[in-house]
């Protein structure tokens, strides 16, 4: 009889374990850690401010473009998504853009001083207004010695650089049969923004890490 009755409030002790253990939530997976970044192969979408950027020839007498990264602004476009690296060089601010894509990493940049405006262009803000309403990449123009090949339009967001997100229309063309790539922006209340960069092979680009 006695050993029954101890067999029985085991019995039940064991049930009340079960029941406990039932009840316990499942440990929460640990995050893991993101892999390091092998700073001696930076990509250029790895570059952040206060690094610096060296781009193979790209200087005003073929020398290489060394490029001090103080701003890092990441656009959003739509489905496409790029980085604008910026910095001082000689008195002026060069721009180097950055894509990840099938293709692999597209960069292009901007060093020229001169400015450039629509009426340079031969275009007009109604023009604009037209090719992003007809949405063809059919259309093109032609500027100087160029034709520049439509080839987006639409409604942009940039963010980064330490300031608030920022909106504006942007217009892609692309140099027909040419490395150039122009890009024109209009934020609200401001002037139409045009800047032509050129096509640089992602080997040219040698990226810097700064102190951290």
């Amino acid at each position: 009889m006695i050993t029954f009755t101890l067999i029985l409030i085991l019995g039940v002790f064991l049930v009340i374990v079960l029941m406990q253990l039932a009840r316990k939530p499942a440990a929460k997976p640990v995050a893991s850690a993101p892999p390091p970044v092998d700073v001696a192969n930076l990509k250029i979408t790895d570059a952040r401010p206060g690094d610096v950027v060296s781009i193979a020839g790209a200087g005003d007498e073929m020398n290489d473009l060394d490029l001090s990264v103080d701003r890092a602004v990441r656009v959003q476009a739509g489905t496409r998504q790029w980085i604008e690296l910026s910095g001082p060089y000689r008195e002026r601010r060069a721009i180097l853009r950055a894509a990840a894509g099938e293709e692999g990493i597209q960069a292009a940049l901007h060093s020229d001083p001169r400015p450039i405006t629509l009426e340079d262009l031969g275009l007009s803000e109604d023009d604009l207004a037209q090719i992003d309403e007809r949405q063809n990449t059919a259309d093109n123009f032609e500027s100087g010695d160029k034709t520049w090949m439509y080839h987006l339009s639409r409604e942009a967001r940039a963010t980064g650089d330490g300031q608030p997100p920022a909106g504006y229309y942007y217009w892609e063309f692309h140099e027909q049969g040419g490395p150039g790539l122009l890009a024109i922006r209009k934020a609200e209340g401001e002037p139409f923004a045009v800047t032509v960069y050129k096509s640089i092979p992602p080997g040219d680009i040698t990226v810097y890490r700064g102190r951290p």
